[in-house]
């Protein structure tokens, strides 16, 4: 059997630099809470994020627009894709609406290319 794989894999754990390069919008399954998705990828491999835009979601947003150099009130989401910042990659198991525990993988601690701490340099 010949196996084609045509996706990067997820980034491990720990610090990476990365470039947005897709945005998609969307409401969330059970609440109809609305989101945007960011693909966050580099040469190593790619993990999404997702925003939500409710009032709790808001600081979360504020910091990664900052680290993307984004200093305005209202922006487009067109204006993200192709800029890069510094995340941490982590795992974070919850809960779902049906009680299931799920794991994924997500970006943290949003930083600004140059303005990080030592441990971003690889």
């Amino acid at each position: 059997m010949k196996l084609k794989i045509d996706e990067k894999p997820f980034l491990p754990e720990g610090r990476h630099v990365v470039k947005v390069t897709e945005v998609e919008e969307g409401k969330s399954e059970n609440k109809e809470i609305p989101f945007i998705n960011c693909r966050l990828e580099n040469e190593d491999g790619f993990v999404n994020q997702r925003f939500y835009l409710s009032e709790p979601g808001q600081p979360i947003l504020a910091s990664f627009l900052k680290a993307l150099g984004i200093d305005k009130t209202e922006v487009d989401t067109k204006e993200l894709k192709g800029k890069t910042l510094s995340v941490e990659v982590e795992e974070r198991s919850y809960e779902d609406a049906e009680g299931k525990e799920k794991t994924i993988k997500q970006a943290t601690h949003f930083r600004e290319i140059g303005k990080a701490d030592t441990s971003d340099r690889f």
